[in-house]
């Protein structure tokens, strides 16, 4: 079995994205990021995720984002709230944190090449989303041709390396009824922007929403603690 790394935020999209790379067969390492995030509750869904899923391993990278800020998720900006869910991808928003999953993924990128590991996953999804451009397929496919061309692996032949996004074309509905028929636990799951102090979802912001439409749709029950 061959080794992937894994990118892993705690949330539904990551959680089903590991579920899936297992069941395609791979040793999965999961990679979490603390970089400030306001929403802090997710660290822990990701360390009980990535347990319930037994990885190989799961390391969390701390750097602080905060320092440049330009984002609700990581400056002194209000997270948008009660916005309809067919217009959010109309426009990038303002919880859209600068070049995240070009960092998040040379992290990722840098630990594949130690591990021997050519496959990467990462739950990027241009369905159900709010309008990152950094979840799109030609972000994805460009990456994938960058990191064939900065590596020692890529530029010596060893491999190439192979960027997966399984759910780019999902909906949310049939992302949690796939991560469900793989034993997906989502009440391990956080998605909210903007959680209580003991990890309640506000039920608000667009990823709370975006949440709450996947699970209706689905016809599946939200596990989800709610605030509102």
């Amino acid at each position: 079995m061959k080794a992937a790394v894994v990118l892993l935020s705690g949330g539904v999209d990551s959680a089903t994205t590991l579920a899936i790379a297992r069941n395609e067969g791979f040793h999965c390492h999961a990679i979490t990021f603390d970089y400030g995030q306001r929403h802090r509750f997710e660290l822990e869904s990701a360390r009980m995720v990535a347990e319930s899923m037994g990885v190989e391993r799961h390391v969390t990278i701390p750097f602080d984002l905060r320092a440049i800020g330009g984002s609700a998720l990581t400056d002194d900006i209000p997270v948008p709230r009660d916005q309809d869910p067919d217009s959010m991808g109309d426009q990038i928003p303002v919880t859209y944190v600068p070049a995240r999953n070009t960092i998040f993924l040379s992290f990722a990128l840098g630990w594949a090449e130690v591990l021997g590991a050519f496959d990467l996953y990462i739950g990027a999804n241009a369905i159900d989303y709010s309008g990152y451009p950094d979840c799109r397929p030609e972000y994805i496919a460009a990456y994938e041709n960058m990191a064939n061309l900065a590596t020692r692996a890529g530029v010596t032949g060893q491999d190439r390396f192979n960027i997966h996004a399984p759910l780019i074309e999902m909906s949310k509905a049939d992302i949690l009824r796939t991560g469900t028929r793989l034993g997906v636990d989502y009440a391990l799951t956080t998605s909210c922007y903007d959680t209580a102090e003991d990890g309640a979802a506000c039920g608000r912001c667009d990823a709370c929403i975006l949440r709450r439409k996947g699970f209706a749709e689905a016809g599946i029950p939200d596990p989800t603690r709610y605030v509102s």
